[in-house]
């Protein structure tokens, strides 16, 4: 259906948000699941996961066959950045969370065992794990997980962020290429955003390694290695899911798509990009260095 530019756009029916909204609930209900040693939750957590590619696939490819076909006008390009902007919105309050349980446990919960405040809770946990120094990082007074190293932040954690700030600025030069309807340059720009955001994903993977064979440092190492891995995990989850995003916008830049004035697709990815990027800087500040 073709739109006028003043004409109100309607979408037609279609299965895919029903089909999105039963995958996440298996994908996140069976990784609860998983959590907590449920025998099914692996499954479930693995057709969740199969029935959102499928979701993916299949909505993204019907709206870059209408965005190619001129389906859209101006009201649907302020809906989508509308949408995307409140994505990242909740994105921010996702982080938000796992940042502000870091923050309760170091600044609250740890002094409280160690005696600060009142209710006597320092005199209990005293008595019960006599040993217990109240210091950050901790894996609790009764040292779940056994001892640890912590994380430094020199080394692969340096190297990783100095490669998605590089990787902020190739995005950015890819968008100036696309403005100036520079095809090749931005595909090239956009190829080595890529290459930068996929090789922090292996280098995060050689940290966890690292982490598991070395410093015996697991999501079952006290508070402290679970905040670290769920807020690093889930990171370089939204870090591959970027790249994925990106490495799209590049194959629809070889075939064509977008110009100078219409490619709010790769907008919304470099939005997402730059989001993942600062994240980033708050984390290494607040889980590496402090």
């Amino acid at each position: 259906m073709s739109t006028s530019e003043g004409a109100y756009y309607i979408p037609h029916g279609t299965k895919w948000p029903i089909l999105g909204s039963i995958s996440l609930t298996l994908l996140l209900g069976g990784f609860a699941s998983s959590l907590n040693e449920s025998p099914s939750g692996e499954t479930f957590m693995i057709l969740g996961f199969l029935l959102l590619m499928v979701m993916l696939f299949g909505w993204f490819g019907t709206v870059i066959n209408e965005s190619e076909s001129g389906t859209y006008n101006d009201q649907v390009d302020l809906s989508f950045r509308w949408g995307m902007g409140w994505f990242i919105f909740s994105e921010v309050m996702f982080f938000a969370a796992f940042f502000g349980a870091l923050y309760y446990t170091r600044i609250y919960s740890v002094p409280w065992l160690g005696g600060e405040g009142v209710g006597g809770v320092g005199n209990a946990v005293a008595q019960l794990w006599p040993n217990y120094q109240a210091m950050w990082p901790t894996n609790g007074p009764g040292n779940i997980g056994g001892d640890f190293q912590t994380m430094g932040a020199l080394g692969i954690p340096a190297l990783n962020t100095a490669i998605l700030l590089t990787s902020g600025g190739t995005v950015t030069m890819a968008h100036w290429a696309i403005i100036k309807e520079d095809r090749p340059k931005f595909v090239l720009w956009l190829l080595a955003t890529v290459v930068l955001g996929f090789t922090f994903v292996g280098f995060q993977a050689y940290e966890y390694i690292h982490a598991f064979t070395e410093l015996n440092l697991t999501l079952n190492s006290g508070v402290y290695g679970s905040t670290f891995y769920m807020l690093t995990g889930f990171h370089g989850l939204h870090v591959s899911i970027g790249a994925i995003m990106l490495s799209i916008m590049m194959f629809r830049g070889m075939r064509g798509h977008f110009t100078a004035k219409n490619h709010f697709a790769f907008e919304a990815a470099a939005w997402y990009w730059h989001f993942v990027d600062v994240v980033w800087l708050g984390l290494y500040i607040f889980v590496y260095w402090l």
